[in-house]
């Protein structure tokens, strides 16, 4: 699935312009994408469907169908409709697990994303980024990109408390184990930041199908040749997938790319 889009969300006092692409390909390995994508101003994610667990496919389906029934199109919505749209998210995933012959399969996925709201006469507008799991979201901004969630993974405690190099972590065998997934607990505790929405901003989400086959370096190499469609009609989105497909293309891959501005 590729998607290059525009939208507008109007303001009391500006308008935001928003500029996005998303793609998600199974790869060249996997013969199920369970990786799902939702590019849908005001609220851009991501879901992994957890690979070797029942129904990762229709775990990160269950999301992009809750998020789509929690929020509004096109306007600004709150920090509290998302919380509340994860938490359901979570509840409708947890649904989905049913016992069998060999006792209870559990379903899961990751969610990584970005949605525009408003905070409220005090706070204004802003970004809220969101994370379980160990799909990214970073920021793009001056040619820098930064990661900005944290992975819930057990590599990442480990790099966390100084037992392994963040080099180590790459090749660990414990690499693809998450400890946060939604579906996985009753209760989902999400990482939340919230940004002031100002000038230009770029957001990047992903699932690690696309850090897994490119460093940050690749990935910024790609983001700094400032493009919306290539020679080849080719999105910020499809040109970051191809070029993971062709490192290897070993997971799903997933990308979506956000750039907004005010005027």
């Amino acid at each position: 699935m590729t998607l290059n889009q525009q939208s507008t969300i109007e303001l009391s006092t500006a308008t935001a312009r928003l500029v996005f692409s998303a793609r998600t390909d199974v790869g060249s390995v996997r013969k199920v994408n369970e990786d799902s994508v939702l590019a849908q101003s005001p609220v851009f994610l991501v879901a992994d469907g957890m690979g070797g667990h029942a129904q990762g496919e229709v775990a990160s389906q269950t999301v992009l169908r809750v998020f789509d029934e929690h929020i509004a199109r096109d306007l600004p919505s709150t920090p509290e409709r998302i919380l509340d749209a994860i938490h359901s998210s979570n509840d409708a995933v947890r649904d989905l697990s049913a016992a069998d012959d060999y006792g209870t399969a559990v379903s899961g996925t990751t969610l990584a994303g970005i949605a525009f709201v408003d905070a409220g006469d005090s706070g204004g507008y802003h970004w809220m980024a969101f994370n379980v799991g160990d799909s990214r979201v970073y920021t793009w901004t001056d040619g820098v990109l930064a990661q900005l969630s944290v992975d819930h993974s057990a590599v990442q405690e480990m790099v966390d408390a100084g037992l392994i190099s963040v080099e180590d972590a790459e090749k660990h065998p414990e690499r693809n184990v998450i400890t946060r997934a939604i579906g996985a607990d009753e209760f989902v505790d999400a990482d939340v930041w919230l940004l002031p929405a100002l000038g230009e901003q770029s957001f990047l989400i992903c699932s690690d199908g696309l850090t897994k086959e490119l460093d940050d370096t690749a990935i910024a190499r790609v983001l700094a040749i400032d493009i919306r469609l290539d020679a080849a009609g080719r999105s910020v989105a499809d040109v970051l997938v191809d070029e993971a497909i062709e490192h290897g293309g070993h997971d799903n891959v997933s990308v979506v790319y956000v750039e907004s501005a005010f005027d």
